[in-house]
């Protein structure tokens, strides 16, 4: 069958138009909320570094800010006037330096205390700084101990330390040495805001485990002091201070005893002393004479000895066998600042810190070096002048027996030990016995051992 010819062929068309006509776009059917609810939802919270943060966060942030500034400062004051002292001998900055520590050590308190009440200070970068001003004292008291000498240079150590501490918590605190304030952000604060785990933990290790331990650390530190400054002489027991009695002795037969000697002790530590001279010895005596009347106060440790349920040596002390020799000086060998600074300090001792000798004692002014002067007529010149009367009379004396104050003690044994002696053997006496009231002494606990 032919097609009509007027028929329009599908052949006929263009090629464009052969392909088929596309079908109108339509939106995909929604599979979420209806509009009206979606937008009645509430919006989304904002993330946790743009919250806001409440008044007491702010003012948490800024009060450790202020710690740690003030931490940073108070380092880089005493380095500098450490430095000054110790390189130019310039002692400039010292008055504020004791300020800017006084203003640090309060907010370290007030810090260390937030601590135990809530939980928002970070721990790990805090606890350090609020620490550092008690660990280091600590730390340096063996110094003073065993390298007084160079206790300046220790000081300098400690100042570059603290530096280089509080540099490194502001860089772990900021990312970078970036100054910002507050240095410490809010954002940066933990969320809880009190706890009673944290604070119960915070009581419990203060009272069982920092507090036993300085205790126990600065009495291990009493000790190691008590031995070294007295050249073993003395000994800090845990129940007890006790005393060492040398015996020296030379060739040709003459002895000497060094006796070391406190001003307060036990009644049985005195006359358990007394009783153990032999009859034939001569007895050098302690005891700085008054001639001319330049001590306004007399030297008595009677208050001292009433404090701690105590004899007083002046009073228990009385040798009844061999020749007693009084071997000290005369205060008018002292200089004038020894003087005075004696009348001051038995004024305080005589009559307790009361409004007359707190007056007196905040209007005295020490001159430059008081102390070496003090030192050089207290103990030197008197170590001194003692052996010049033991080499007076050794001649005379088969046993010499020399009752002094445990500090004289290591100088005048190195001095006797120059002139042919030596140590033979030891003896200890319990001086003082601690013990709670009431609790009576037992005696002197004596052991005799022969010297190495």
């Amino acid at each position: 069958m032919q097609p009509d010819p007027k028929t329009p062929s599908f052949n006929d068309q263009p090629q464009a138009s052969r392909v088929p006509p596309l079908l109108p776009a339509t939106q995909p059917p929604a599979t979420g909320a209806p509009p009206a609810l979606v937008a009645a939802s509430p919006p989304a919270l904002p993330p946790k570094s743009t919250r806001p943060c409440s008044p007491g966060r702010q003012l948490l942030a800024i009060l450790l800010s202020l710690f740690l500034g003030l931490f940073l400062v108070d380092a880089v004051v005493s380095l500098v006037d450490d430095s000054l002292i110790l390189f130019f001998g310039i002692d400039l900055l010292t008055p504020i330096r004791g300020m800017v520590f006084l203003f640090a050590t309060l907010v370290a308190v007030v810090v260390y205390g937030l601590m135990g009440l809530t939980p928002m200070i970070p721990k790990r970068t805090f606890l350090p700084l609020t620490l550092f001003n008690l660990a280091a004292p600590l730390a340096v008291v063996p110094c003073l101990i065993y390298f007084y000498a160079r206790i300046q240079q220790v000081a300098w150590v400690v100042s570059v330390c603290q530096v280089v501490f509080g540099l490194s918590i502001l860089y772990w605190v900021q990312g970078g040495f970036r100054l910002r304030w507050p240095l410490v952000a809010e954002t940066q604060l933990e969320t809880r805001r009190f706890s009673w785990l944290n604070l119960s933990g915070f009581l419990l290790v203060n009272f069982f485990v920092l507090l036993p331990a300085v205790a126990v650390y600065l009495a291990f530190c009493a000790a190691l002091a008590v031995g070294h400054f007295s050249g073993g002489f003395l000994a800090l027991r845990p129940g007890s201070l006790t005393v060492q009695v040398r015996h020296y002795v030379r060739n040709d037969g003459k002895t000497i005893q060094l006796i070391p000697m406190a001003h307060v002790g036990e009644t049985a530590f005195y006359r358990g002393l007394s009783q153990s001279f032999p009859t034939n010895a001569t007895i050098l005596l302690e005891g700085v004479s008054d001639r001319r009347h330049l001590l306004t106060n007399r030297i008595s440790y009677k208050r001292m000895a009433a404090a701690l349920g105590l004899a007083e040596q002046a009073k228990e002390f009385q040798p009844g066998r061999g020749a007693l020799v009084h071997a000290d000086m005369d205060v008018e060998q002292f200089t004038t600042n020894t003087i005075d600074c004696l009348n001051l300090v038995m004024l305080i001792h005589s009559k307790g810190l009361n409004p007359e000798t707190t007056l007196k004692l905040l209007q005295y002014s020490p001159p430059p070096r008081v102390q070496e002067e003090f030192l050089q007529d207290l103990l030197r010149k008197r170590n001194q002048h003692l052996v010049q009367e033991i080499h007076a009379w050794l001649p005379q004396s088969q046993i010499l027996i020399v009752p002094w104050g445990a500090a004289h003690m290591p100088e005048i044994a190195r001095e006797i030990q120059k002139s042919g002696f030596r140590l033979d053997a030891t003896r200890e006496f319990v001086a003082i016995r601690f013990r709670s009231a009431g609790n009576k002494s037992q005696g002197p606990n004596n052991q005799d051992r022969e010297s190495p």
